[in-house]
């Protein structure tokens, strides 16, 4: 194309598809900030009239001396590093903190240095997020609030944010002293606007001003919302905390950390606990030390909480810049203008994250990624070439989308379920759990939008929502095979129990093979033998069935010819070796040889089993391959007489049409298999048939 070889011209591609995806985002927004202006001038609000009750006057003279003028206003240098502190503990904090770093990304054109202060779920949820996703130009370092959460766990909270809402009082401590100055976000902010604009008002700051913040835009600190109503101590009508400018080193220069603590001690002996946790405190020091603050100018901090006036702020400055969530309803707060935040809220939520990734060319910080260097490795001639390329995706990866709370049980035998899916799998969820009874790890191969159906799908099911025993893990979607493979070692690394059941999303387990399992596990000894525990497959070709409550009632309906022995009518040899014919009528477990091709689904422990070869992506050998490894590694297969799972029919994949409607594809998959084999060969000392040797 126009001279380009092939790698050029799909980077060429690339870069177009991110700048249309850009335009329109940009688009959208506008058409919602015309419609905010017009919503504006219909209600006629007489900004004049209710400004005297809404702000102190010198509260208005400061906002009107921090409203710059444009071409008055030094630019922060392109590649100077922004660093971001935000604290997010648990999961529902992890997954809302992405969709602002979404909204950063999308404007920024410095590079960022984000400080998460979090707690051990979210560190190990956005730990594996940024580093799957390798935005260009982004630092991540994280803290562990457990190294500070004793410096503010005494302090009595009543705010649903809990202890962690009280850990912005530890930043100056917990932060590295040679960090001056970070700009401090909740999780609940959505930004619509460069963050370096931000950024630059540090250089505004007088003498002792090392707290910027936004005046609280709700009457609590006037003590006005209800009777007998007793705020903490604030000047004028407060500040609200959700956006903070913190110059930590002239913090550290005036002793912050005691300061803090014996304002707190003292308010503590009449108001007893804290009902806005941090903010109460911060409205406290700066009460007794007013020259500490740094009024920011309203849009800085739009606050929708439920007795918010923030209206005053935007209909006079319609440029908005930040808006907050600041309500435990989040996006079901009531505003006159909840639409236009919503909107540019769930813009960003569904947000294609891998159009971010964006270099900034200006500055020359890239470091190669082991993805180009390996890149630079394939032969962009080979007819395999995009197979080969999709091993070396980076997917961007949300572990635990949803709250995951489960402890194996202690017999050590405990066992959870693995599968992967796709949103056209999506209804088989809830029949796998109504089936399986104990732990089960998914991965879900996405787009940024389905995940958030998938997310209302899961939180509206009254089956899966009293489930906390199931691992949610988003792959999000990237290039043009489904990865399945790596979304199966995603899954299996997820496991918490000693012992996993390797199976599919689109067979039902016959009901009771939890408990079954963790019996044989204990009788058959797996946990000091390398054994894989062979569940026998079975299919039905019928889409509404009665499933057989027991093995007597399957053979039953085997003999009635309702269910089949798995594929045996276009792959037998996939599940032959499992000796059918020896099962009916087996009564205790027997061991079966491995042969070419055989792939059953098996229960193996979780710390010897090898991880899923990922070159195999979409249909084919993705998991012959693996249990042809484990026969490499000496396993023995045994199977169990008394289990059995049952394949539920559906319309074939896209990758199964490929393979059959492709002979490049099957050419591929052939080639694959045999550079496989070699390997094996190579890493186990053992000889197998090549296909076509």
């Amino acid at each position: 194309m126009l001279g380009f070889n092939g790698r050029e011209a799909r980077l060429a591609g690339r870069v177009r598809e991110m700048e249309e995806q850009n335009q329109l985002l940009r688009r959208q927004l506008s058409i919602s900030q015309n419609h905010l202006v017009a919503a504006m001038r219909n209600t006629n609000i007489s900004v004049s009239n209710e400004h005297d009750s809404y702000s102190t006057t010198s509260q208005q003279t400061e906002r009107k001396t921090n409203v710059p003028c444009p071409s008055q206003e030094e630019e922060v240098p392109k590649c100077e590093v922004i660093h971001i502190a935000i604290v997010c503990a648990g999961y529902n904090s992890s997954r809302s903190v992405v969709t602002l770093i979404k909204s950063i990304l999308f404007y920024r054109k410095n590079p960022l240095y984000f400080h998460m202060i979090t707690d051990s779920v979210a560190q190990v949820i956005l730990q594996t997020l940024f580093t799957t996703w390798t935005v260009p130009q982004v630092e991540v370092q994280f803290y562990l609030a457990d190294n500070v959460i004793n410096d503010v766990s005494w302090i009595p909270n009543k705010h649903y944010s809990g202890v962690y809402g009280l850990m912005k009082l530890t930043l100056p401590k917990i932060l590295p002293e040679t960090l001056k100055r970070a700009i401090v976000l909740d999780t609940d902010i959505t930004f619509a606007t460069n963050i370096a604009e931000l950024w630059k008002i540090f250089t505004k700051f007088k003498h002792k001003q090392s707290i910027g913040l936004v005046e609280n835009q709700s009457d609590w600190y006037l003590g006005k919302l209800w009777k007998k109503h007793r705020p903490w101590p604030a000047l004028g009508r407060g500040y609200n905390t959700g956006v903070i400018l913190l110059e930590l080193h002239l913090l550290r220069a005036i002793g912050w950390g005691q300061l803090w603590r014996q304002i707190a001690e003292r308010d503590l002996m009449t108001h007893y606990t804290t009902s806005l946790a941090d903010q109460d405190i911060f409205n406290a020091i700066i009460k007794q030390h007013p020259y500490l603050v740094y009024n920011l100018p309203c849009q800085w901090n739009v606050q929708l909480s439920d007795n918010t006036r923030s209206e005053l702020c935007y209909s006079e400055v319609t440029d908005l810049k930040v808006i907050h969530w600041n309500s435990p309803k989040k996006l079901k707060v009531k505003n006159k203008h909840v639409e236009f935040f919503r909107n540019l809220y769930l813009t960003f939520l569904e947000y294609d994250g891998n159009l971010l990734r964006r270099e900034l060319f200006s500055c020359n910080y890239s470091r190669s990624t082991q993805k180009e260097r390996e890149l630079s490795k394939l032969n962009e001639e080979d007819p395999c070439y995009e197979f080969r390329r999709a091993r070396l995706n980076n997917y961007r990866t949300h572990l635990y989308f949803v709250h995951y709370d489960y402890e194996p049980s202690p017999e050590g035998n405990d066992v959870t379920l693995v599968a992967q899916l796709s949103m056209d799998r999506l209804q088989m969820v809830e029949m796998m759990s109504k089936h399986w009874d104990g732990p089960i790890s998914l991965t879900l191969y996405m787009s940024d939008t389905e995940a958030q159906q998938f997310l209302s799908y899961a939180l509206s099911s009254e089956v899966l929502n009293s489930r906390k025993d199931i691992g949610y893990h988003i792959v999000y979607k990237e290039g043009n095979f489904y990865p399945v493979n790596f979304l199966r070692n995603v899954a299996l690394q997820q496991v918490n129990t000693p012992y996993a059941f390797l199976t599919d999303i689109d067979f039902l387990p016959m009901f009771g093979l939890y408990s079954y399992l963790k019996k044989s596990i204990q009788s058959l000894d797996l946990e000091s033998s390398k054994k894989a525990l062979i569940v026998p497959a079975f299919e039905t070709q019928r889409y509404r069935t009665t499933f057989p409550r027991s093995k007597a009632e399957l053979i039953r309906m085997l003999d009635m010819g309702t269910l089949f022995t798995f594929r045996y009518h276009v792959w037998a040899k996939g599940h032959a070796p499992t000796n059918y014919v020896k099962w009916r009528s087996a009564t205790k477990a027997y061991k079966v040889q491995w042969e070419p091709d055989y792939e059953p689904y098996i229960v193996v422990r979780k710390s010897f089993v090898p991880e899923y070869d990922t070159r195999f992506v979409g249909f084919g050998w993705n998991k012959v391959s693996h249990v042809m490894e484990l026969e490499a590694q000496g396993y023995t297969f045994v199977v169990l007489p008394n289990a059995f799972i049952i394949h539920m029919p559906h319309a074939p994949s896209f990758d199964i049409a490929k393979f059959r409607g492709s002979a490049q594809y099957r050419r591929c998959l052939k080639i694959l298999k045999n550079e496989f084999v070699k390997d094996l060969e190579h890493r186990y000392s053992r000889i197998f048939e090549t296909e076509g040797s």
